[in-house]
């Protein structure tokens, strides 16, 4: 009897221990290091393999192109044809106030035109940063409706 008490005490401490252990890997959430954040994405060139706006998936207006977050915030989306031009930044969110579901960090998007890519136009909130994959997630205060925009990393 008291081997089988000692098994399952053991068996409790191991997945207890197990849980509460973190990972430092690239799959963690939110990292709020936005020099790490800055870096990761200006790593290469990413598409858009997700974006859903106020539950309408958009995301086909993006097919082809890539995305360069380049130095000194210049945003490029280019798809062999057509080029467009942007800006970009990760900032400090410091407004306690707002929906933000991930921290104090943001993701800023800005294109004027096409209609397509304006609509990527936000603050967004970042949901997760790793090495190949950018998420981020918006509350629009307007209408209450949650846009998403998921951006992986070009082979």
């Amino acid at each position: 009897m008291k081997k089988h008490v000692l098994k399952l005490m053991l068996a409790c401490t191991l997945i207890i221990s197990a849980a509460a252990c973190s990972s430092d890997d690239d799959n963690s959430s939110v990292n709020n290091d936005l020099s790490e954040i800055i870096s990761m994405a200006q790593s290469g060139s990413w598409k858009i393999s997700s974006y859903v706006d106020s539950g309408n998936d958009e995301t086909n207006h993006f097919t082809g192109y890539n995305f360069t977050f380049g130095s000194g915030g210049v945003l490029t989306a280019t798809n062999g044809d057509a080029t467009y031009t942007g800006t970009w930044s990760v900032t400090n969110d410091d407004d306690s106030n707002d929906d933000n579901p991930s921290g104090d960090v943001d993701f800023n998007i800005a294109f004027t035109s096409p209609a397509d890519f304006a609509d990527l136009t936000d603050d967004w909130h970042i949901v997760q940063v790793t090495a190949t994959t950018i998420s981020l997630i918006d509350v629009s205060g307007g209408n209450g409706g949650t846009d998403t925009l998921v951006f992986v990393k070009n082979n």
